[in-house]
């Protein structure tokens, strides 16, 4: 999640494969625990929450070898890029590059599309790639981009056909105002922002003293979110500290209906927010927001778990 002051692009740079990504046209630790799938998960798979720590212990990993983070414009970053692009390429994903220059420094988005589905019903889920420059962001956000990076090659390896058009991305320069985000909407012609049926946002979801919010944007979404969670007899609260501070913020000012959920930032949890999830009154959700700390540590398997599973439940149900 974006620091409170924002950063801005000072100059445009290449787009690569600027057909794919204005017009979305395609060529063809402790155990891990298990979350119970409501019944009206359908269709939609379990997200293994070893593979989400998998790939969270690789972003952890990316880190250390680069100065300790994977800020905008720092080899950390580039490298988190690659990984995840590599996972996608192999996964029969159509993957694009698209860079910018903010700061003085370049950064990139990285979009994947799932060949198939209608592409005039875009459904997208999205997450920031990058970290502050204070620490790792493992939390903040490598559980959002992980989260999605699973679902992406859950949708692979079930062989999923949806209806609507899958695609999935990972944001850069977040940290300085949404600057990626910002980029590619404002990239798209207001004809392809239209054919984006739904923008679903995770960022921060494995907080350690963990809460379980749902974004009350769109009401379709929301009550998607709100159904899965409602299956597993947990109850959620609207989110609201990420108000304006994340990458669903471009996409809901194009008009674009938005959603996500979050597990809770800088932020203290109540007594009653305790006495309903658990963790610890009187502490942030997560105490090591934007800080050195934001490491592999700062994770809550449960929560990236459900959080994890319920990211998955809704890519299925809006797609299907």
């Amino acid at each position: 999640m974006k620091l409170s002051v924002p950063g801005r692009v000072t100059s445009a740079a290449i787009v690569t494969a600027v057909t794919l990504l204005t017009t979305g046209a395609i060529s063809g630790a402790a155990p891990a625990p298990t979350t119970p799938a409501p019944t009206a998960a359908a269709a939609a798979p379990d997200i293994p929450v070893a593979n989400v720590k998998s790939h969270l212990a690789q972003l952890q990993s990316i880190a250390t070898a680069n100065g300790g983070n994977r800020a905008h414009g720092r080899t950390g970053y580039k490298a988190s890029v690659d990984y995840v692009k590599a996972k996608l390429d192999a996964a029969g994903f159509t993957t694009v590059l698209q860079q910018f220059t903010s700061s003085g420094r370049t950064g990139y988005n990285l979009v994947a599309d799932w060949p198939g589905g209608d592409t005039n019903h875009v459904v997208m889920a999205g997450s920031h790639l990058d970290s502050v420059t204070a620490g790792p962001g493992i939390n903040d956000n490598g559980s959002g981009s992980a989260a999605v990076l699973e679902t992406a090659l859950a949708v692979s390896r079930a062989g999923y056909q949806p209806t609507r058009h899958l695609r999935f991305a990972w944001w850069g320069a977040e940290e300085l105002g949404m600057v990626g985000s910002k980029y590619y909407v404002n990239s798209l012609s207001s004809a392809n922002r239209a054919k984006i049926s739904d923008y679903l946002n995770f960022d921060m979801i494995g907080s350690p003293n963990p809460g379980y919010f749902v974004y009350d944007d769109d009401p379709t979404i929301e009550k998607t979110f709100k159904d899965y969670f409602t299956g597993l007899g947990i109850a959620t609260e609207p989110e609201t500290e990420g108000d304006g501070r994340s990458d669903h913020s471009p996409f809901k000012n194009a008009g674009i209906p938005v959603g996500g959920l979050f597990s809770g930032a800088d932020y203290i949890k109540t007594a009653a927010q305790a006495a309903k999830w658990g963790g610890t009154s009187g502490q942030a959700f997560d105490r090591c927001y934007h800080a050195s700390c934001d490491t592999s540590s700062n994770i809550n398997d449960t929560a990236l778990n459900r959080n994890a599973d319920a990211l998955a439940y809704a890519v299925w149900v809006l797609s299907s």
